[in-house]
This record gives structure tokens, C-alpha cells and sequence, in this order.
């Protein structure tokens, strides 16, 4: 998995204008750039902030992500519990669920 460039390209969303045109306009382009595994692309092709929190993407990036998206803040909560739901715990990241 690669955590650590899917963050750098979402923050890189969040922080950049130039980037998020670029997305906006030439998305399979842009992320082409960074090295994702195939679940990763999935979840950015598909818009899938519950997936994106069960990789482990920091909720503070996350959040500015799902906004971006036109995510309202109880769809990106309950984005998230879905996400659980759906694909099991947290996987890596400050996130990542402790079991007893």
C-alpha cells in the first residue's frame, strides 16, 4: 500500500489550485502521477471517502477531500461509518482500530 503518496496527492489537492484544476479537468492524468495500488485508484475514481478512511487517509486531509467532492459534513461522517461497514476497520494510519 502507498499510504504515505495517496495523503501527499490529497493534501497536494487540498493546497494547491493549480493541482485541483488539473483534477477537476484530468483526473486519470493527475493520478497517474503518483504510485497507487489498485484499490487506491479505485477509491479516488470512485469518490469513495469510506474506502479512502479504511486505507488509513488522515481525516484532516480526508475531510478537505470529501468538501471538495461537495460532501457535506454528516454525508462525510457517515461516509466514514460506511466505510467500516462495508471494507472492516481502519487499516494503517493514525485511524487504524486496536482489537482487544
Amino acid at each position: 500500500m502507498s499510504l504515505y503518496t495517496l495523503q501527499k496527492l490529497l493534501y497536494q489537492l487540498n493546497r494547491d489550485p493549480a493541482i485541483r484544476r488539473r483534477y477537476e479537468e484530468q483526473a486519470e492524468e493527475v493520478i497517474g502521477e503518483y504510485e497507487l495500488s489498485a484499490e487506491e485508484l479505485e477509491a479516488l475514481r470512485n469518490r469513495d471517502v469510506g474506502l479512502l478512511y479504511v486505507i488509513g487517509v488522515n481525516g484532516q486531509l480526508l475531510m478537505h477531500y470529501a468538501a471538495m467532492c461537495g460532501m457535506a459534513w454528516p454525508d462525510y461522517i457517515e461516509a466514514m461509518k460506511e466505510g467500516v461497514r462495508r471494507h472492516g476497520p481502519v487499516r494503517a494510519g493514525i485511524y487504524a482500530m486496536v482489537k482487544d
